[in-house]
């Protein structure tokens, strides 16, 4: 994995004259991590920086989160940007409203494993349940480090039964595990679909230039998905040892996400 901005060079003039479809994570890459979801805000000025990418002609932007559609939208509060929320499962933006139709039996199910997971973690330090209405994450990056194993085996005990029926997913993410619904969805996906459809529409396969940042497990399905496809960059820097990353570039942090974006900006007038 190479730091980006050591062959930013070679990368602009591969992104000159193409057409660039920028996917953007929001926790971790647009808004720096917080201490609960619900305090990851995007700064002022750097919801300036989407705005100025969103009048060049010759960049789309989609915002791939975890989050719920709405609150994802709500954050970012930017006409223009297609938004996905729930890891593609909601889709809202110019010319496109899609929800994944979920079984009722499925919503029935995520409302008793809530119900089963506060009973449990009500009393727990630092363990906050996200209801992200097709799926719950339970995030554990406050609890004291002691504690963590006990709250990863009483989630497994409580998941075991419906993930062995396969009627939910499971999925790790950064301080927090996520059940979704038994879908083969994910990122990756998400980014190919729309990849296709943006070259449809242009009827150029080699004029658009897809360019992936992410920081989480979950973009992992991303970098697999555009590998060869186009630039993937991890927030972060390389993942510690025995930890991979298809990613092939990374910048260390959300400011130099904010240096790039800005950067791709001027590239793109």
């Amino acid at each position: 994995m190479e730091y980006l901005f050591s062959v930013w060079k070679e990368l602009k003039k591969q992104l000159c004259g193409k057409f660039i479809f920028l996917f953007l994570d929001y926790d971790g890459t647009l808004a720096s991590i917080a201490e609960t979801p619900e305090k990851a805000a995007i700064t002022a000025k750097n919801k300036e920086t989407l705005a100025a990418l969103l009048r060049a002609p010759q960049c789309k932007i989609a915002i791939i989160s975890g989050r719920r559609l709405e609150d994802i939208k709500n954050r970012i509060g930017l006409e223009g940007i297609i938004y996905v929320g729930n890891h593609g499962l909601e889709i809202e933006g110019p010319k496109i409203k899609f929800k994944s139709r979920i079984p009722s039996d499925y919503t029935n199910l995520l409302q008793n494993l809530k119900s089963d997971l506060q009973g449990e973690f009500a009393s727990v330090k630092g363990v906050v349940i996200e209801d992200k209405g097709l799926g719950l994450s339970l995030h554990y990056r406050q609890a004291p480090v002691d504690d963590i194993p006990n709250v990863k085996a009483i989630f497994q005990e409580i998941i075991s039964a419906p993930l062995k029926e396969n009627k939910i997913r499971i999925k790790s993410a950064k301080m927090a595990l996520e059940i979704r619904p038994p879908m083969s969805w994910d990122k990756g996906k998400v980014a190919l679909w729309f990849l296709a459809r943006q070259r449809f529409v242009l009827k150029d396969k080699t004029s658009v230039i897809p360019l992936y940042i992410g920081d989480d497990v979950s973009d992992e399905d991303a970098f697999k998905a555009l590998k060869d496809k186009g630039i993937t960059i991890r927030v972060g820097g390389p993942p510690p040892p025995p930890e991979d990353s298809y990613a092939k570039y990374y910048v260390k942090d959300t400011l130099e996400v904010f240096r790039l974006l800005e950067e791709i900006e001027k590239t793109s007038v």
